[in-house]
């Protein structure tokens, strides 16, 4: 993801234009060279590039030189209530697997300046903290802010947290290294040759205590309708897009959209990733659009719509469905459908 221009809410510059006025640093001051007018902090309606976030931290940490753990002070302040829609999505989905793969899709429409993705493998399970889009001047901050944020985020999940089994970061070990104790409930190990937080695997399927599944897809919806109107549009992603709504019965593959787009898959991935997607996240974001379109505006049984939709087996398509949504088809159908 290309964090310099994506585009985000105001709400994040707030937060952090409050934490500069309780340390006697003026909004001036903080604004200076972001484009951002103070009048702008009072609209909820105002969006902005994150390339004029990154400038108002820039200008926090050169205000402030000598504050210790600022990141850490600042990423504390951020509630799931804050992130609006995206906050509510996650906080209402069924498990945090759920809750885990709505934050990785929809990340955009958070204040992350680092990505997040879940790992799993042989070695258990980890949430990845990739910094390798993050500018360097700030990267200290953003890592600590987003981590302290996590943190938060989890606990208002699901009492508690997820307790992370170990955590490492890339930075240097700093004077306040407690701090991080204290946040995650563990020491994490400093200068690591990545930012992870392990989790145990069998905490990503138990049920959350908030989970509403109406009001999950409501939130997803609405998700949706709010990343598509930040979204190039007339893009390779909306190329891409246009592609696979063409592309029913068989599953979306990536070379065979790159070679309908006169593109090497190389150079498709690339133009993608500068959009700040994946040729991944749109065939799901595909896919998923139109299942629920067959399930709700037609009567085809599933076997049906998954040959429609180039599963070769029923049982891949709902296993697929259920990861989209956190219901079976059936269910989402006999919900939202009134069958």
């Amino acid at each position: 993801m290309d964090f310099q221009q994506t585009r985000r809410g105001i709400g994040s510059v707030r937060i952090l234009c409050q934490l500069a006025a309780e340390r006697h640093v003026d909004t001036a001051t903080l604004l200076q060279g972001t484009g951002i007018e103070a009048a702008q902090l009072n609209r909820n309606d105002v969006e902005i590039e994150g390339a004029q976030e990154i400038q108002l931290i820039r200008n926090l940490q050169a205000a402030l030189p000598n504050h210790s753990g600022l990141g850490l002070d600042a990423g504390l302040r951020y509630h799931l209530s804050s992130y609006g829609i995206w906050g509510f999505a996650l906080l209402t989905s069924p498990t945090v697997r759920a809750a885990t793969e709505m934050a990785e899709r929809f990340l955009e429409l958070s204040y992350a300046l680092v990505g997040f993705r879940l790992e799993e493998d042989a070695r258990g399970a980890r949430m990845v903290l990739d910094d390798s889009a993050t500018p360097a001047d700030i990267c200290r901050f953003a890592i600590e802010r987003d981590l302290a944020a996590w943190a938060n985020a989890t606990r208002e999940l699901k009492p508690g947290g997820l307790a992370p089994q170990s955590v490492r970061l890339r930075l240097p070990r700093p004077a306040y290294a407690e701090r991080f104790r204290t946040i995650c409930g563990v020491m994490p190990t400093f200068q690591a040759t990545a930012n992870e937080i392990e989790i145990d695997p069998t905490t990503l399927d138990a049920p959350l205590p908030q989970a509403n599944p109406a009001t999950a897809r409501l939130c997803l919806d609405q998700c949706q309708q709010l990343l598509a109107q930040r979204q190039y549009r007339d893009g390779v992603a909306g190329r891409v897009r246009e592609q696979l709504f063409l592309m029913t019965g068989s599953l979306p593959n990536l070379e065979a959209t790159a070679a309908a787009l006169n593109l090497s898959t190389r150079t498709l991935r690339r133009q993608l990733q500068q959009e700040g997607t994946s040729f991944r996240l749109l065939a799901s974001e595909v896919l998923e659009s139109l299942a629920e379109e067959m399930l709700l505006t037609t009567d085809m049984k599933l076997d049906e719509i998954a040959l429609r939709l180039g599963y070769s087996e029923p049982a891949a398509f709902i296993h697929a469905f259920k990861g989209w949504t956190g219901q079976k088809p059936g269910q989402f159908r006999r919900e939202y459908g009134g069958g």
